[in-house]
């Protein structure tokens, strides 16, 4: 985990401090409190390990991509679907999410994005967290955390980073912006280009591209978010009771939805026990 005191940034993080466009509405400040401040409470800590149906899922199809092509054989066996599903013992799992990873693997089995491409990183989803990059410059110095689905090498040499998705996550531009700084330290030799695909309904974004000065500008605006989080840890450690106010929540119908719920004094929603 990030070390204290040290200012970090992440998407995950990005995205817990400023909503995605068109989602201001649900955002809550709260969240973030329970997941970066309060994180070592044990009640806090069993939530987080509970990983929700739409996760369990992606780390699923995240994995299949994986064992597809370490075990290249099977994108052209005609039961390289089920000896991937054997893989995953998706047979240990509930109906639907069997059903749903079956699908994608199927998907996949029938439209392999990879194959045929110079892969320099394929995760499985089970790397655990990420080694930070640190990025140092005259006004600033923190920690960014990415990690990148795929990456690997076009005919022209560019450097293409894709994200896969499952459901109905959306693409929020912003996760490639942070590929693309964390490419420009860990990869400065290539122009790098990021893009999304969706395994579930093989749906590809357009390639996102920047140039070297709104680089630039995303590094900064990273450098701020990392301040300001920092900020408000170091604000919370030495005043818990001020968690609220630190962390504004922001009830409403959304709170169904929300993992802490149960034990959130705010929530509009309280799960029956």
């Amino acid at each position: 985990m990030p070390i204290l005191g040290q200012p970090f940034v992440s998407y995950h993080l990005w995205s817990l401090i400023v909503p995605a466009a068109g989602q201001e509405r649900w955002h809550c400040q709260m969240k973030r409190g329970f997941i970066k401040a309060k994180q070592k409470e044990p009640i806090v800590q069993s939530l987080l390990t509970q990983a929700s149906i739409p996760q369990r899922i992606g780390l699923l199809a995240q994995k299949g991509v994986y064992e597809f092509h370490r075990h290249r054989q099977f994108l052209t066996q005609p039961d390289g679907v089920e000896r991937v599903a054997q893989l995953l013992k998706l047979g240990k799992l509930t109906v639907q999410v069997q059903q749903r990873v079956t699908q994608i693997l199927k998907n996949y089995h029938s439209h392999p994005l990879l194959a045929g491409k110079q892969i320099v990183e394929l995760t499985s989803g089970e790397e655990g967290f990420p080694k930070p990059i640190w990025i140092e410059q005259q006004n600033y110095r923190f920690r960014l955390y990415a990690t990148m689905d795929c990456i690997l090498t076009e005919s022209d040499k560019t450097l293409h980073i894709i994200d896969f998705k499952t459901g109905k996550s959306i693409f929020d531009q912003r996760q490639a912006f942070v590929y693309l700084v964390a490419a420009r330290y860990l990869y400065p030799q290539y122009t790098a280009v990021a893009s999304f695909y969706n395994l579930e309904q093989c749906k590809k974004s357009a390639l996102i591209r920047v140039t070297p000065s709104q680089l630039d500008a995303i590094e900064n605006q990273l450098a701020s978010l990392a301040l300001r989080h920092q900020q408000d840890i170091n604000n919370y450690e030495q005043n818990p009771y001020n968690f609220s106010k630190i962390f504004p929540p922001n009830p409403g119908y959304h709170c169904r939805y929300c993992s802490f719920n149960a034990i959130c004094e705010f929530s509009n929603f309280k799960p029956s026990k």
